[in-house]
């Protein structure tokens, strides 16, 4: 028995729904693909890697031809060049031992020890706040870092995890940067003060933590002015505001994207302020890793969040291992399961994960999951924090997920009860159309969709029953499918035929998946689809 393939949304979905829902923890740093932050970092790193693991027999000439890459790697990556030394000096140094030329898998060992060694560069962090009855926290950066929204992005999580915070409108350089925190403040609801007739920063952060604390506030956020570079009016005010109201903690926002600008920015800061932090944001584009590898190194300031985007819930707590994870292209579910819990109603997770465990998925579950999956986030972005979808990258970057998903649950609202119950075997051709129509979209959609859920069924039906590892398992396998054959169906689940393929039968497998994926980026009809059969 072979399982249908399904659009690479699909499948995605159901990872993404797997991992979230199915209680997945693990995430190895294992060379699985994925993630579409520091994509050319990525790119090269695995490259090297793939040219050591794939020698033959592993000589110091060849291992040292491979360190080599991934020195040359790190150096475009824009990494501070005594930091880039002072690591490959470390990596040679365990790579080049025997116990790892005559090992069974010695590429298998020097991805661990880059791994290993990448984790301890950007070691220690410390992402708590270190939050006390009440709180004073100084924001400063230069101009266009995201200095503002990450002020209201920290205060949204203060606000989550149950604290009382303020806003303070203190960057008076710019009336803009007044009217973006009131806005922020306004959208998570939170006090902001301003005081649009001060002229004094110093005068309106002490007003501001009297305000706050008659108003029980317990968290003061200052956002501090900026300038399009470092000069001594700038840091003269930002030293008397450190003086005068003494924050408990003091970070600096500073644009991923510079590099090692970003550097030389977090070490003038911190010989002028002593900072406490430091929080990168932009990761969300092209920015090439060399400022999150270097930050900590060179300054010795650890870094607290990462801004992986423009919505108020895209700041995240730095893990070394995760972003190391990342780096090396092996996601990291940590920050899919944390997002999950911060996000999701936690009270419909538990319903969902109970119908799971009783082997129960219809067409009302997958959707009220997707429903659930959106509150974390774009689907891009959480795609790419899991192992497994670096290799259909292509297919899903052609894919507008935000409006297929809304097609699906339209499709989805459209149908009846019984429908939604057991689609394979109530939807016929005149239920199909009076579907289509009622969502919108063509029947041959819906019989897509019908095809998409399938495998998802009969996959969480067999789950249902298997403890963890069985499960882990079955995801690795599914994982490997996917990294496999991006563009294709999702490869069946073989149930005792005992037959294998010949090397004739396997060459022309690979034609059919590769015509399948040529069909697909031109976005032309299946053969079915065009001789009008549903």
């Amino acid at each position: 028995m072979r399982v249908r393939g399904f659009h690479p949304l699909g499948r995605a979905a159901f990872w993404l729904l797997e991992s979230i829902f199915c209680g997945n923890r693990a995430a190895s740093p294992a060379a699985l693909p994925g993630g579409f932050m520091f994509e050319s970092l990525q790119s090269n790193l695995r490259q090297a890697l793939r040219t050591i693991s794939g020698q033959a027999r592993l000589t110091e000439a060849n291992m040292r031809d491979g360190l080599q890459l991934v020195r040359q790697a790190l150096l475009e990556a824009d990494v501070s060049f005594p930091v880039v030394r002072e690591f490959m000096e470390r990596v040679t140094a365990k790579a080049l031992g025997q116990d790892v030329l005559q090992s069974l898998k010695p590429g298998d060992m020097v991805l661990h020890i880059v791994y290993q060694e990448l984790v301890d560069l950007m070691s220690p962090a410390d992402p708590s706040l270190h939050l006390r009855d009440f709180t004073k926290i100084m924001m400063c950066g230069l101009q266009g870092s995201g200095k503002t929204t990450t002020c209201g992005k920290l205060a949204r999580m203060l606000k989550q995890s149950g604290r009382k915070p303020m806003l303070v409108a203190a960057d008076l350089q710019r009336p803009a940067a007044i009217h973006q925190l009131q806005v922020l403040g306004e959208q998570i609801g939170v006090p902001v003060y301003a005081d649009l007739e001060n002229k004094n920063p110093v005068d309106v952060c002490q007003r501001a933590v009297r305000d706050a604390q008659a108003q029980g506030c317990d968290v003061v956020i200052l956002d501090t002015a900026g300038r399009l570079h470092i000069d001594d009016e700038l840091m003269g005010q930002l030293r008397r505001i450190d003086a005068t109201v003494q924050p408990h903690q003091c970070y600096l926002v500073v644009d991923g994207m510079t590099g090692q600008d970003a550097v030389n920015s977090a070490k003038a800061f911190n010989e002028a302020l002593e900072l406490d932090g430091v929080i990168l944001t932009k990761l969300d584009g092209d920015a090439r890793g060399g400022a999150v590898l270097s930050v900590k190194a060179v300054t010795g300031v650890p870094i607290k969040f990462l801004g992986t985007g423009e919505h108020l819930q895209d700041l995240e707590p730095f893990r070394p291992d995760g972003m190391a994870s990342r780096i090396l292209g092996g996601g990291d579910l940590l920050e899919v399961i944390r997002r999950a819990q911060s996000e999701i109603d936690q009270d419909e997770m538990r319903r969902q994960e109970e119908a799971l465990a009783r082997g129960e998925f219809t067409l009302d579950n997958f959707r009220d999951m997707l429903l659930q999956t959106t509150k974390m986030g774009p689907l891009g972005k959480i795609l790419s924090l899991l192992p497994g979808m670096g290799a259909a990258r292509e297919m899903l970057q052609q894919v507008d997920a935000e409006r297929d998903i809304k097609r699906l649950i339209g499709i989805i609202n459209s149908m009846t009860k019984e429908e939604r119950r057991n689609p394979k075997q109530v939807i016929d051709q005149s239920r199909r159309r009076r579907i289509a129509a009622g969502a919108g979209v063509q029947p041959h959609e819906v019989n897509e969709l019908v095809k998409q859920y399938e495998p998802v069924r009969e996959m969480m039906q067999r789950m249902a029953g298997m403890g963890m590892r069985d499960r882990m398992k079955m995801m690795r396998e599914m994982q490997q499918q996917i990294s496999a054959n991006p563009g294709g169906g999702l490869a069946g689940i073989k149930k005792g035929t005992g037959k294998r393929l010949t090397s004739a039968e396997k060459k022309k497998l690979k034609k059919e998946r590769e015509k399948e994926m040529r069909r697909r980026r031109r976005g032309s009809k299946s053969p079915d689809q065009e001789n009008g059969q549903e």
